[in-house]
């Protein structure tokens, strides 16, 4: 048997895999997994200071840059981090002039598709 923690949504959970074989598959239903104490990942945010202006992800991927910090200004079309998703790096840019108020990601993060990457006011 092998366990494994899996994050799905910002919660962990401790999943047991137990191999079986092809002509013994047991009839008993699996217990749910049950979610593990884990803490947020630390993203560059804060409710407070979060902007009026959503930069959201165009498709899921993982966050392998993030090229702005809070504070910077920026200019419609500013990259702010770059997503790979399905082995291409895609640039996520600012839509508007403005300054950074947040940065919702951290490099390493996956995301989903609308997930807050950083806001702007």
């Amino acid at each position: 048997m092998k366990r494994y923690n899996i994050t799905v949504n910002g919660t962990v959970y401790d999943v047991a895999v137990e191999e079986a074989d092809n002509d013994a598959v047991s009839a008993a239903p699996a217990p749910a997994a049950v979610p593990k104490a884990a803490a947020k990942p630390a993203a560059s945010k804060s409710s407070a200071a979060a902007g009026s202006v959503k930069i959201t992800a165009p498709m899921p991927g993982t966050i392998v840059d993030v090229k702005a910090k809070v504070g910077d200004p920026v200019k419609n079309g500013t990259v702010i981090a770059v997503l790979e998703a399905m082995k291409m790096e895609n640039d996520v840019v600012a839509d508007r002039d403005g300054t950074i108020a947040s940065i919702n990601v951290n490099k390493g993060d996956s995301v989903s598709t609308g997930s807050v990457i950083a806001t702007l006011n």
